[in-house]
């Protein structure tokens, strides 16, 4: 995962929780669920950066294997 990358669903998580803090503070229900959105968003696109980081490892090792 790219280092923009990490910054951008950082902030994606960050403002959802923010979203969620003010719509649970003035009682708004759907800008509540629009940060709890948000946050779930951000956790799906870090996993699946994450996925991809482990694939490319994998894939370097056994690169590397051959090149023995």
């Amino acid at each position: 995962m790219s280092l923009s990358d990490k910054i951008s669903n950082k902030a994606d998580e960050l403002g959802g929780k923010a979203k969620e803090a003010a719509g649970a503070a003035t009682g708004d229900d759907q800008l509540r669920n629009e940060g709890k959105a948000d946050q779930l968003e951000a956790g799906v696109k870090k996993a699946a950066e994450d996925v991809k980081d482990a694939a490319r490892d994998v894939a370097d090792k056994v690169k590397n294997a051959f090149k023995k």
